[in-house]
């Protein structure tokens, strides 16, 4: 999900995700990003650390401090954390601004009236004077270079921390869609399950995405580019409830993303079994792209691209595509005003 601002004199977006929270400057390109937690006193009800500050607490703060994620699955969960957040994030970057910003805001293809208004909301409540609605693949697509005007097929696979939303894109508009929530985070609850069902052992969310970044896998075919990987993870043995280290290889972690990658698989063949056949014939030519950063787990492309046939990539910068695609959708207000009524 990301939110778009249009400041005095430079255009700012912001793609406010359920992992991190990326901010796009017109001509200066991502200058902030940052994950999305913050940390709060209990007892005071105080904003104690808001991004990379917040999220060195999670599963390390007393009792009277609480670490959140306030968007869960794409959207939000925690209404007053979120509208916190955005207020900081957007202070830190217009320190000294006079006029309130209009605001795009990225939202999921499967996303209901309810949660677009209290994301619309969120953000004028935070300082917006005007608030537009973008969707995700098409943000993504815009932000991976492609020109969504053309009557051309594109097939956007974007794998984020909460959703993974996929869409065929011709003549600006989305055809067919589909989003589910099962994306980074799953992968990282796939990873706690795991570990604690093969080995006795309780982790936390941070060891469990460390490990996805490092030796998450889930597929060992084509092209002959997989690769044992092996590290040592730290955990509290549930046996003897003591500090216990083991050894965990990337074999390990294609058993434990089995299932999420498959109803990735699943769903996007489910979006090309509903695409008219001329529009299949061009994804065929031109292939699928991938972006956000759960598409940066090893092997998700060439698992894609075995399943269905079809040429699979990952787009150059997959973790800012959407961040950068907003930024770029501010330069075509018509277009986006345009989208806002269709959603209306």
């Amino acid at each position: 999900m990301g939110f778009f601002m249009f400041g005095l004199g430079e255009d700012i977006g912001i793609d406010l995700g359920t992992a991190s929270v990326l901010v796009y400057i017109k001509g200066k390109g991502i200058v902030l990003k940052e994950p999305s937690v913050v940390a709060m006193d209990t007892s005071t009800k105080t904003l104690l650390a808001v991004g990379e500050e917040a999220r060195r607490m999670l599963g390390r703060t007393p009792g009277n401090i609480v670490a959140i994620r306030p968007l869960r699955d794409g959207v939000i969960s925690d209404y007053n954390m979120t509208e916190r957040m955005l207020r900081y994030f957007l202070d830190k970057i217009c320190k000294r601004r006079i006029f309130k910003p209009r605001v795009i805001i990225c939202v999921p293809s499967g996303v209901t009236e309810v949660e677009e208004r209290a994301v619309i909301d969120a953000a004028m409540q935070a300082g917006a004077s005007k608030t537009y609605l973008i969707e995700e693949p098409i943000a993504a697509a815009i932000g991976a270079g492609i020109d969504i005007s053309r009557p051309c097929g594109n097939m956007i696979v974007d794998i984020g921390g909460g959703t993974t939303d996929i869409a065929v894109i011709s003549l600006g508009g989305i055809v067919v869609s589909e989003s589910i929530k099962v994306a980074g985070d799953k992968f990282d609850e796939a990873i706690i399950k795991y570990i604690r069902k093969k080995h006795n052992i309780l982790i936390g969310e941070r060891t469990a995405e460390d490990m996805k970044i490092k030796i998450g896998c889930v597929f060992k075919g084509g092209g002959g580019e997989y690769e044992e990987k092996s590290m040592d993870i730290r955990g509290r043995s549930l046996v003897s409830g003591l500090p216990k280290t083991i050894t965990v290889t990337s074999g390990e972690m294609l058993e434990a993303f089995d299932e999420s990658a498959a109803s990735i698989v699943e769903a996007v063949k489910a979006v090309l079994e509903n695409t008219p056949p001329e529009l299949v014939g061009d994804i065929s030519t031109y292939g699928i792209l991938m972006t956000g950063g759960g598409s940066l787990v090893s092997g998700l492309d060439r698992l894609i691209a075995h399943e269905t046939g079809i040429g699979t990539r990952v787009a150059e910068d997959a973790v800012s595509c959407v961040a950068i695609g907003t930024g770029k959708a501010l330069e075509n207000i018509s277009f986006l005003q345009e989208s806002k009524s269709r959603r209306n």
